[in-house]
């Protein structure tokens, strides 16, 4: 008997550990959803915000800035461009030194990329290597959309930041403009802080809570409009 319960300890005490690791991660996760705003203004639940990279980045990113103080953050912000589409803008912060525009990469592996090349590479264990659109440029295409929703009022007040995941070594990363930022996750802080203790105030508290306002009003997307940006994305990158 003895020898039974042994056999099934061997099969099955790999599985518990993960899984025991998971559940321990998972109430962390829970603890912290509640402290925070992240839910309210996503529209995304616990499941959805643990089991999906995309929005686990975001929300650490989101957590992030509530440790400074800050308020007016939004999430998953769709907004409509002139030919009918939308593009969807992962993370802004608007406060009266500019409005912060994040790009969350929740990636692992060696990055590398150029300000000026359309495609950067992620390198992987194995030698793998996968190739994705400049982030940089990406972001880009966010702040023009918002700037002309803002109509390009604020023009001078944006500032790009491409935030990766600490599971990341960023290798060789080279970047020109002034008010483009490429960092991990845990050096936000720090260098957020730096920018706002040397940089004079872009805004007045009236116009950070005029953006703010315009901007929320284009969070919490329908699932019709999700479905819509993803075909239209596709159709673009012909998936």
């Amino acid at each position: 008997m003895k020898s039974f319960w042994f056999m099934l300890m061997l099969i099955f005490y790999p599985s518990i550990i993960p899984i025991t690791v998971t559940l321990i991660r998972l109430i962390i996760v829970s603890v912290k959803l509640k402290k925070s705003q992240y839910n309210a203004i996503s529209g995304n639940g616990l499941f959805r915000t643990f089991f999906s990279k995309g929005n686990y980045g975001e929300f650490l990113i989101f957590a992030q800035l509530e440790k400074m103080g800050e308020s007016k953050i939004l999430t998953n912000i769709y907004l409509p461009l002139e030919d009918d589409t939308t593009t969807e803008v992962d993370l802004i912060l608007v406060n009266c030194y500019g409005i912060f525009v994040f790009e969350s990469k929740n990636y692992s592996g060696w990055i590398f990329g150029d300000e000026k090349n359309k495609k950067w590479t992620q390198s992987l264990k194995g030698g793998k290597k996968n190739k994705y659109f400049n982030p940089i440029w990406q972001n880009k295409g966010h702040i023009s959309a918002i700037d002309a929703y803002l109509d390009k009022q604020y023009t001078n007040a944006f500032y790009s930041y491409i935030v990766f995941s600490e599971r990341c070594s960023l290798k060789k990363i080279t970047i020109k403009s002034d008010n483009v930022s490429v960092i991990k996750r845990n050096m936000l802080i720090n260098e957020l802080g730096d920018y706002m203790t040397f940089t004079p105030p872009k805004l007045t508290q009236e116009e950070t809570q005029l953006i703010y306002e315009k901007l929320k009003a284009n969070t919490l997307a329908n699932k019709e409009t999700k479905k819509k940006h993803i075909a239209e994305v596709k159709a673009k990158h012909n998936l």
